[in-house]
């Protein structure tokens, strides 16, 4: 698709006038089900949207307490220890240990004493906490009966009124986290995947961007800001 100087100024105006590149989830970005597209501006790309959290906390001055939501890996909790000593065990050099139940057993009910607390996870949840806001973590793993995550999130942040982790699992046919997001009235949700933060939007919510860290063992590392989302600064950490 070809787009002249006129059609990109008028693209971006628009954007730009709603607040946000890409603010509706329905426009094009690299998801399953959802073409690509790249809008340039004198031959760069659109501006990223990066933001504090100061900044973040700032812009919820005034407002009520509301119920926000975490993704967990790679969001709170750098967890690719444990999810690559799963692949050592159960499926070398492959990722068939993503559908295993035992993996998923091991992860949740063992393997997460091995993940480590990312900074960003610290500071957001402390801000949000501090507001009054109410939390839920929702997870794309199988779930397990003995996970701890549950308890390992509670100790790790601090949480004052913990949730259960709500394990909702994947699939290649829909965004499994949208029902969860909907059904709990979360309004902020942050992820560092692409389908975090369509989910988030499709469920009327905001998504905002958690940088993935480059060590990750969750490949490839995405495109942050493709769909205009809000990235949060230094949050691969």
């Amino acid at each position: 698709m070809k787009l002249t100087k006129i059609a990109i100024s008028s693209l971006l105006a628009c954007a730009f006038a709603s607040g946000s590149v890409f603010a509706d989830p329905k426009l094009p970005g690299t998801e399953t089900g959802y073409s690509s597209i790249q809008i340039m501006q004198q031959g760069e790309p659109a501006q990223l949207h990066w933001v504090s959290v100061e900044e973040i906390e700032k812009s919820l001055e005034g407002k009520e307490p509301m119920t926000v939501g975490f993704d967990i890996d790679d969001t709170v909790l750098f967890s690719s220890p444990g999810f690559y000593r799963g692949q050592q065990v159960f499926s070398p050099n492959g990722y068939s240990y993503l559908k295993s139940q035992k993996f998923w057993d091991k992860m949740n009910c063992e393997w997460e004493k091995f993940s480590l607390p990312k900074e960003i996870g610290k500071k957001l949840i402390t801000m949000h906490q501090k507001r009054g806001d109410d939390i839920y973590f929702i997870t794309g793993r199988t779930g397990s009966e003995c996970e701890i995550s549950t308890q390992y999130l509670k100790d790790s942040f601090g949480i004052n009124n913990m949730h259960k982790v709500i394990f909702a699992g994947s699939s290649k046919t829909e965004y499994t986290k949208t029902k969860h997001i909907k059904a709990h009235n979360i309004k902020m949700y942050y992820g560092d995947s692409d389908g975090d933060i369509i989910s988030a939007r499709n469920a009327g919510a905001e998504g905002i961007r958690i940088m993935r860290n480059a060590s990750s063992s969750y490949k490839p590392v995405p495109q942050n800001g493709i769909y205009g989302e809000k990235i949060v600064k230094d949050s691969q950490y």
